[in-house]
């Protein structure tokens, strides 16, 4: 993307940019039927357009492809604009664009999704863009869940079924120096190096423990036993159950 100017024939270096009350007067005209002012609210927002699809050119798309659903997702939202409201144009217009993009990408995804999944992933998203056509805002996923009558966890799973994967060598943050990606930031909290030899020191250290010690541990920290529990089962007063448990966690502490 970085040192092209021109996408689909646009010289983007010489896109017109429209005021917030240009915008508002050219949105009231085309909603009268003024085709004229809906063209020229197409092409003073095409720059918003560009900015969209900077999102998604790491993905290997063709930017003159992305640039030309960019603008029907920017057709769509001018054309569906609520002028009554008090919102900005650009704030309903950019998830416009962005959802056209998203749609796009995952009808051409190699990725596979069950037919049904599919249809209520679509009839989410009907539904979300009908939303915001109304209110000129987002909504939430109860309020799809809602309007769709079913459950608000089919919403999440549809919408998670056709989410754009991501790959392990996608950059998330760079300063000049080594890049981080994806795959940097992925890990096992289980199942780390450091857990693994902490594990080992942890069965050495209880190993040194006089027989007695590793039972009244056992008993206390893994079987959930009180002090007092243990000392009727072992046969010791319960002060001594406390030295002998607060001493082998001392030594276990030393040992690591």
């Amino acid at each position: 993307m970085q040192g092209k100017v021109e996408i689909c024939g646009v010289n983007t270096s010489k896109l017109k940019v429209l005021k917030n009350d240009e915008t508002t007067e050219l949105l009231k005209r085309t909603k009268t039927g003024d085709m004229d002012a809906r063209e020229q609210l197409i092409a003073g927002n095409l720059r918003l357009v560009l900015s969209v699809i900077q999102k998604f050119t790491n993905r290997g798309e063709n930017v003159d492809d992305l640039f030309q659903v960019g603008c029907i997702g920017l057709i769509k939202a001018i054309d569906n604009f609520n002028t009554e409201l008090d919102v900005r144009f650009s704030t309903y217009g950019v998830p416009m664009i962005i959802g056209e993009i998203r749609r796009y990408l995952r009808d051409n995804s190699s990725m596979r999704v069950s037919r049904s999944m599919r249809d209520t992933a679509y009839k989410v998203l009907q539904a979300k863009e009908k939303y915001m056509a109304e209110h000129q805002k987002e909504p939430t996923v109860e309020e799809i869940a809602r309007m769709l009558e079913i459950k608000r966890e089919d919403v999440v799973f549809a919408l998670d079924a056709i989410m754009d994967p991501v790959s392990l060598y996608e950059p998330v943050y760079s300063d000049g120096g080594d890049t981080i990606c994806v795959m940097d930031q992925v890990k096992d909290s289980k199942n780390t190096d450091e857990s693994w030899l902490e594990h080992i020191a942890l069965k050495e250290a209880i190993a040194r423990l006089t027989e007695r010690e590793r039972h009244i541990l056992n008993l206390r920290f893994f079987e959930g036993r009180t002090q007092m529990e243990v000392s009727a089962e072992v046969g010791i007063s319960q002060a001594q159950v406390s030295r002998l448990e607060k001493n082998a966690i001392t030594q276990i502490k030393k040992n690591l």
